[in-house]
């Protein structure tokens, strides 16, 4: 059995197999224990109060913000903007950068695994500027080959939006070089860390991201709490994506002038509780340390392609190499549509996910509608696996077939 198991109240007292991981995460006691405290002893607005509680609130959240950016490589913590989540985040960039940057004529390159936070954004900014969207293709396994990017990032390229993990196939993309090539056609680059920041470290200065967006409740926090990164210079010069209160220097009937960064970008009251369970949550994978959870995710990884391809009605799409696929398995059963087979899944206790995983135009690319989904995290077992091997065998039998 799983040692970390214990930390996570969720798997006290029954015998759910939790396989979608890639959708949300489940949380461990430190990250309630954490938010506990918060709501305890400091529950009042930060940034505004005068007083003990709201100081003491204050701390909390730029002390998480300090955690978040430290975790990410960030050179500072300003630039770190706590929004609720990845989706928030892109369209953050989209409509305070995309909108203010582009124009008529500029292109901007997606690629085609790029989950719909990740496209319609950019599609929006086309729409309304009259820029281009460019697609970068990838192989069945889901692989964006160098000819493919040096073709379509050209002069003409303003932003490319790249996810590090695709959600469906969980390949991960050569950000790096990818972003090297951009930045040498004078690209921004926009990366997707949904997928990765959970599972691998991420440092945002090597990968040359100048944006990066990660959701909390992936890698073990609350709902409702994300963080975008982006560098100053950018931040600086990218006008407000929410006005209102808190986000403003100074207000007269006839001007207004902009708090500066990152709370231009954090209009209202904040989530403070959410980036206390966030930084919670950070601790956490870094007392596990990343190294153990790669190895586990892998070899539980291995373990579940190895009893699906024994199984011949069974199809698995992505790499063929396990280890490329980052604890995420999307299949199809022969016969069982993706829908049914959770639905049958679910009789047994097993969760997985199924549909088109908000990425419709990678799955029209594989030529499917749908598939089943199941994704790993260090706290699964192989119990596990090898019961959710047994359970899908049975699905055709169970359905009639």
């Amino acid at each position: 059995m799983n040692s970390y198991r214990k930390d996570f109240p969720i798997f006290e007292g029954n015998n759910v197999c939790y396989f979608d991981n890639a959708a949300t995460s489940q949380r461990p006691k430190e990250v309630f224990e954490a938010m506990e405290k918060f709501n305890n002893e400091c529950n009042a607005n930060p940034l505004r109060g005068l007083y003990d509680w709201s100081v003491r609130a204050t701390e909390a959240y730029e002390n998480a913000r300090h955690t978040v950016a430290t975790f990410i490589g960030a050179k500072r913590d300003c630039e770190i903007v706590f929004t609720r989540n990845t989706t928030e985040s892109l369209n953050l960039v989209a409509y305070s950068y995309g909108l203010s940057k582009i124009h008529e004529g500029d292109e901007i390159v997606i690629s085609i695994m790029e989950h719909h936070s990740n496209q319609l954004p950019w599609r929006m900014v086309a729409e309304k500027t009259g820029a281009k969207i460019v697609w970068l293709e990838c192989t069945k396994e889901g692989k964006i080959t160098e000819e493919e990017y040096k073709s379509k990032i050209t002069d003409r390229t303003k932003i490319v939006a790249i996810t590090q993990v695709s959600n469906v196939l969980g390949i991960t993309n050569p950000v790096r070089a990818i972003a090297d090539y951009a930045h040498s056609k004078g690209a921004v680059v926009v990366v997707d860390g949904a997928q990765s920041t959970p599972h691998m470290p991420v440092n945002v200065q090597d990968m040359g991201a100048d944006f990066f967006a990660f959701s909390g409740h992936k890698l073990m926090a609350p709902m409702g709490i994300g963080a975008l990164y982006g560098r100053i210079e950018l931040l600086d010069e990218m006008p407000p994506f929410l006005t209102g209160g808190e986000m403003i220097e100074s207000v007269s009937r006839d001007s207004v002038t902009y708090a500066p960064v990152p709370e231009k970008f954090e209009a209202g009251t904040v989530n403070a509780m959410g980036a206390v369970g966030l930084e919670a949550a950070i601790k956490y994978i870094q007392s596990i340390g990343f190294d153990e959870i790669t190895e586990t995710e892998k070899r539980l990884t291995e373990r579940l392609i190895s009893k699906l391809h024994e199984l011949p009605e069974v199809t698995i799409y992505g790499p063929t190499d396990p280890d490329d696929h980052c604890g995420i398995v999307a299949f199809n059963i022969d016969g069982c549509h993706p829908h049914d087979v959770a639905s049958v899944l679910d009789s047994e206790h097993i969760c997985i996910r199924a549909g088109h995983h908000c990425a419709q135009p990678l799955l029209q690319y594989l030529g499917v509608s749908s598939t089943a989904r199941a994704s790993l995290y260090f706290y699964n077992t192989e119990e596990e696996v090898d019961r959710f091997a047994e359970a899908v065998s049975h699905v055709r039998g169970w359905m009639g077939y």
